[in-house]
């Protein structure tokens, strides 16, 4: 997958999740790549809203058919929203991970953070690396 095919706009971590910002929210999401290692996914445990994230700790998990994945905070923050969609329908996490299968939005604790995350172009080597090693 070449860094085209990951959103310019976002922030990506090497846990493979990533985050865009609007203003002073973060939407948070696992990347194309991590759905793709994981398979189809079939359950999604979020926080619940007004839950502090600290930045690379994990905050809730992706259980697909073949394992169970900690998902890790890109950034610090409050959560706002929960994707209650995924409860029902995990599956939107394959079927559009960097869209409607958004995770959590919160609000930014402290936007010094973002410069320690990845571009897409940097992000996507990261990737080729991981993958051809």
């Amino acid at each position: 997958m070449s860094f085209m095919e990951y959103p310019a706009e976002y922030r990506y971590t090497r846990e493979h999740e990533w985050v865009q910002i609007t203003g002073s929210t973060a939407t948070v999401g696992i990347t194309h790549h991590a759905q793709d290692q994981l398979g189809d996914v079939v359950f999604v445990e979020l926080p619940t809203i007004g839950t502090r994230l600290q930045a690379g700790g994990p905050f809730g998990a992706v259980e697909s058919v073949k394992a169970v994945s900690d998902i890790y905070a890109p950034i610090s923050g409050d959560v706002t929203e929960v994707n209650d969609s995924l409860i029902d329908a995990p599956e939107k996490i394959n079927e559009d991970p960097h869209g409607e299968g958004w995770l959590v939005r919160l609000t930014v604790a402290d936007s010094n953070e973002l410069p320690l995350l990845l571009s897409a172009e940097q992000y996507a080597e990261y990737v080729a690396a991981e993958t051809d090693g």
